[in-house]
């Protein structure tokens, strides 16, 4: 048996400076941070020569290449990986709200295998296959800042270069600085779970706009100036940072907002909150807000018709909470191919 558990993460400010159209012109910069609420993807030996996986659906497979589910069956072929095996997944909060779920289930799902396989890998080599795997394999439109987020863990500045390295760069601020910033953060669900792509295509696309490039260019920059208060221990800008960066996400592209969001947050700023945003794309999913704890009280009576979901800022990455070591019954069946079978 083996068990991962690789975290969400929630995103402040630099969004879509992590999509290659923004990133191969000038370097990107997202700060964020992982939470405790994470995925798990378990993989067990199967009696039958067979794969079985278990998500919203299950699949019971002879050959890799009926599998349905995209991201297990690229990782399965990417690592050479044969039958025998259930795998499951397990998670925290539902896909699609944001907090970089995809993601974390791909980082999770090589770090098993690569465990079933006998490899100890680390957070950068994790990262950039799950890229790999997502962007290149499964031609999904989207960034890298949920990989590397999802690997690595804890409050990182990570920055996206045009030769398309990674630098991730853990925030050195004090544990009280931290302490406090997590004290003030709130996460409410507004629904509308949906998928990122449609978003993140258009917003990849509006990138040969000038004037759209330039609002990306500005996150980055607020999320390289919200990096260096955090490390010089200062909060009292963090507010602000937060809400200019929703500002300028909202006009990047068509369905990051709505009227039901721009609703909420605005009755959240009204009771307190000094800045906040919609994770992820958009669309839905959790709005995260920043409020002073004085302030929480109004702004949870504000938004009483919304989910609250307490959670707190994490360090860990992607690791692994159990390996017996019983894997080599899966390693020595190799996958039928459908002339064999």
């Amino acid at each position: 048996m083996i068990l991962a558990k690789t975290p969400f993460r929630i995103s402040f400010v630099g969004g879509g400076s992590d999509l290659p159209e923004f990133y191969r012109r000038r370097t990107g910069t997202v700060v964020s941070t992982t939470i405790d609420k994470s995925m798990y993807i378990a993989i067990h030996p199967y009696f039958h020569d067979k794969i079985r996986i278990k998500y919203s659906r299950t699949e019971d497979v002879s050959d890799i290449a009926e599998i349905k589910h995209p991201l297990v069956r690229e990782c399965l072929r990417m690592l050479n990986i044969g039958c025998g095996m259930e795998i499951a997944s397990f998670a925290d909060v539902p896909a699609g709200t944001g907090m970089g779920s995809s993601s974390a289930f791909t980082v999770g799902l090589l770090h098993a295998l690569h465990a079933l396989a006998g490899r100890n890998v680390g957070p950068e080599r994790l990262a950039e296959a799950a890229c790999h795997v997502e962007i290149e394999r499964v031609a999904e439109p989207i960034g890298k800042q949920d990989q590397y987020a999802s690997a690595y863990g804890g409050l990182n500045s990570i920055r996206f270069h045009p030769d398309k390295s990674v630098e991730v760069r853990p925030l050195a601020c004090a544990p009280s600085t931290r302490e406090e910033l997590g004290s003030r953060l709130m996460l409410f669900y507004v629904g509308q779970e949906r998928a990122a792509s449609s978003i993140l295509a258009e917003q990849s696309r509006n990138m040969a706009d000038a004037e759209k490039f330039g609002m990306v260019a500005r996150m980055a920059e607020l999320a390289q100036e919200l990096a260096s208060e955090l490390e010089k221990n200062r909060l009292d800008s963090f507010g602000e940072i937060l809400h200019q960066g929703w500002e300028l996400k909202s006009r990047v592209a068509h369905d990051i907002t709505n009227d039901a969001i721009e609703s909420n947050y605005q009755r959240a700023r009204e009771a307190g909150a000094e800045g906040g945003k919609i994770l992820g794309a958009g669309g839905g999913g959790f709005l995260l807000l920043y409020a002073k704890r004085e302030k929480q009280g109004q702004v949870r009576e504000a938004l009483s018709h919304l989910r609250e979901m307490p959670f707190a800022m994490s360090t860990e990455g992607s690791r692994l909470l159990c390996n017996d070591g019983q894997n080599e019954p899966i390693l020595t069946r190799p996958a039928m191919s459908s002339a064999q079978r």
